[in-house]
């Protein structure tokens, strides 16, 4: 069922949706700010790390509302890693090979490291990550953040997950994005150690509800 905070609403994702996702993914894609001045493509950010996810499991996705029908916020993901990069491999990147043809040489460009990424989802077969099947990207516009909308996407999807016999999930987030890291501790994650994990750090937690101190308990 939607959540409701005076107008604005948490619903399911919704085809029409998609412009305005991949609008909060670019505003949101650099260390949690606005990506365009790094990556002058407004599609690639979204390709990797949002309309993936509504294509395979759209039922995995939500949007927040802002009541007027426009998505300021959203939460996708995969019940399976293992399966999301088998399927990323097979299906998405043949319909974007032409637009982002592997780079042939090492990248030296933001743009081409995406881009490297993007033909690599294997990247995301991370062993210390096993007993954390599930994934999840959450971003919101800087307007909407620090308002409660967090914490009800991400009770949403757990929700949905667990409905799913999904007994945890894990995000990978880019260390240096502190405040990120403050509300993801905030809603019950916590560290997972990654050999050679890079830039990143990768957080987990139980899909369960009513987790006392995560900030997700149900009223």
């Amino acid at each position: 069922m939607p959540t409701h905070d005076r107008t604005a609403v948490i619903r399911p994702y919704h085809p029409a949706d998609r412009e305005a996702v991949a609008d909060v993914c670019v505003r949101t894609a650099h260390n949690g700010g606005d990506s365009r001045a790094i990556y002058p493509d407004q599609r690639l950010m979204p390709s990797l790390f949002a309309e993936p996810y509504c294509h395979f499991e759209p039922e995995l996705a939500f949007v927040l509302d802002d009541g007027t029908g426009r998505a300021v916020g959203y939460i996708v993901g995969t019940a399976d890693t293992g399966r999301f990069v088998e399927n990323f491999r097979r299906t998405w990147i043949p319909r974007l090979a032409g637009r982002y043809p592997e780079p042939a040489l090492p990248p030296r460009t933001p743009t081409e490291e995406m881009i490297r990424l993007l033909h690599h989802p294997e990247r995301m077969l991370v062993p210390e990550l096993a007993a954390y099947p599930a994934h999840l990207h959450i971003d919101l516009l800087p307007p909407w953040q620090g308002r409660g909308y967090g914490r009800r996407l991400m009770r949403t999807f757990l929700d949905a997950l667990h409905g799913q016999g999904v007994q945890a999930v894990h995000l990978g987030m880019v260390t240096v994005n502190t405040a990120a890291r403050a509300f993801y501790d905030r809603v019950g994650f916590h560290e997972i150690p990654v050999v050679d994990a890079g830039p990143l750090t990768y957080l987990g937690r139980a899909t369960t509800a009513d987790r006392r101190g995560d900030g997700l308990r149900r009223a």
